[in-house]
């Protein structure tokens, strides 16, 4: 699919809807006119009016619309709108369904329902500006705006110079074929592990100095990977004394550790976690299929998940979220029904519904064998959504990723007494995020509703090496977190 730019060079929200509608098609951006598929968006300016135009050309079909803005009011967020909206509605003129998220293609949808809904917006309101200004399909304008309402709740209990803290642990006991994120096997890079937990072990100890003479407090704290829990028990012993002993968690809502795989999970680890200060877990099947965890890569079975969880719950974890994935392959719409009934039998607080994401860094994007279709991802979501709102379960918070299955979205399901504030915090950006470890992102809110964003090196021999220009860093981090509370 070409596309050109007739008059202006706001290329971005015209590409990114064009990447998400036709994400089968190659995108190709061209500077001069062209014959066959493709859009052409042009913006004119009247005496009174400033007009978006769009036409969309897919297949010999072609589909064209128009929407405009009032010069007097077109600042660059209506302009965007109005670009947005015309291609949307020339597009799905082309398209044999119109898709869940209408106009939207950023990855946080649900940040224009909580805006609207802290502006005073009652979440009836939140949906019918999804609906109706963006173009969102019922249901997807309803996850939005109740996963608003906790992001609304979460807020209130925010005070200034509040943040959370995130903590890396970029190992594996294998990889995962659907992964894209940054992690190393333990069977080809274990040799690093012992080196980088020393090296983190400086990082926390360090950040705990700056948080303690900074008037900043910790709200929420997550450690995530990889699999943090590829850690011996005296290892991660260590890291959680290291975290107690650096951190004044006296005023967090929760400290999160994701048990992920029960491969690296038993009964001494989780007591040592638990002991440690952690007050939620997660235990990630994906799927309770055996058949579909031999086909990604996991090597171990849906009933080493169940043990894992029952053994979690001795060590004394009352809030335990489990993962599932839509769209993973060799999975059916029963299969997947029966995991996650078989999820729900165990009586998590949390489950979490991600749809199969291709990313370029995983196996799966180069071999596409065996996937559900869109239209049984669909089933399988609507499946999820009837299900757990059955079982007592809201949303609380959601996301989107490029080259989902679909073009849906994954989804954070909770007991009403048991949000997960990080993954709000975090995901709603609504306050600052210190990260440590390979991989990390520290994302300092500042003024105007702008970012700053810091990463860590992103593999483990990279954090190693350069572990004091991490520290000096985090100097600077603090500096510009000063200065921000300041404002």
């Amino acid at each position: 699919m070409k596309l050109y730019l007739k008059n202006h060079t706001e290329r971005y929200p015209v590409e990114q809807l064009q990447l998400q509608l036709f994400a089968q098609e190659p995108s190709e951006f061209v500077t001069e006119p062209f014959e066959g598929d493709g859009t052409v968006s042009t913006l004119s300016k009247g005496r009174i009016w400033l007009t978006a135009t769009a036409k969309v050309t897919y297949h010999g079909k072609t589909g064209f619309s128009a929407q405009r803005v009032k010069l007097a009011d077109a600042d660059v967020r209506r302009t965007r709108r109005i670009l947005q909206r015309s291609y949307y509605l020339a597009a799905v003129q082309v398209l044999e369904k119109e898709p869940p998220w209408g106009a939207l293609s950023g990855v946080r949808p649900s940040k224009l329902s909580t805006k609207a809904m802290l502006e005073g917006a009652s979440k009836k309101q939140a949906e019918k500006l999804l609906r109706e200004v963006y173009f969102v399909s019922p249901a997807r304008a309803r996850l939005c705006a109740d996963a608003s309402g906790y992001t609304v709740q979460a807020k209130r209990l925010l005070a200034p110079g509040d943040l959370s803290v995130y903590i890396g642990i970029p190992f594996c006991p294998t990889r995962c074929a659907y992964c894209s994120f940054v992690s190393e096997s333990i069977e080809r890079f274990g040799e690093f592990l012992p080196a980088y937990l020393e090296c983190l072990l400086r990082e926390v100890e360090y950040t705990g100095r700056l948080l303690k003479g900074s008037g900043f407090r910790i709200r929420s704290i997550y450690m995530g990977g990889g699999t943090p829990t590829t850690l011996s028990s005296a290892q991660m012993a260590r890291l959680l004394g290291r975290i107690q002993d650096s951190f004044d968690l006296s005023h967090s809502l929760e400290f999160t550790v994701e048990g992920g795989r029960p491969d690296t999970l038993d009964e001494e680890k989780l007591r040592v976690i638990k002991e440690g200060g952690a007050t939620r877990i997660s235990i990630n099947p994906q799927t309770m299929s055996d058949a579909v965890l031999k086909a990604v890569g996991r090597r171990h079975t849906a009933q080493q998940v169940v043990e894992a969880f029952e053994q979690a719950r001795r060590a004394g974890f009352d809030d335990i979220n489990m993962d599932l994935i839509a769209g993973l392959p060799g999975d059916t719409v029963q299969s997947f029904r029966d995991s996650l009934t078989r999820v729900l039998s165990l009586d998590p607080s949390n489950v979490t519904v991600h749809t199969l994401a291709l990313k370029k860094g995983a196996d799966l994007f180069q071999k596409r064998v065996g996937l559900p279709s869109a239209e049984d991802v669909a089933d399988m979501l609507d499946f999820t959504e009837t299900t757990l709102r059955g079982a007592g379960f809201d949303p609380y918070y959601l996301y989107r990723q490029k080259y989902m299955s679909g073009s849906f979205e994954n989804v954070g399901w909770c007991k009403p007494a048991y949000p997960g504030y990080y993954n709000i915090y975090m995901m709603e950006e609504l306050h600052s995020i210190l990260s440590l470890g390979g991989g990390g992102m520290n994302k300092i809110n500042l003024p105007e509703e702008k970012l700053a964003r810091f990463h860590n090196p992103k593999y483990p021999q990279d954090y190693i090496s350069r572990i004091d220009t991490i520290l000096q860093q985090k100097d600077e981090i603090f500096r510009l977190l000063a200065e921000a509370e300041s404002i």
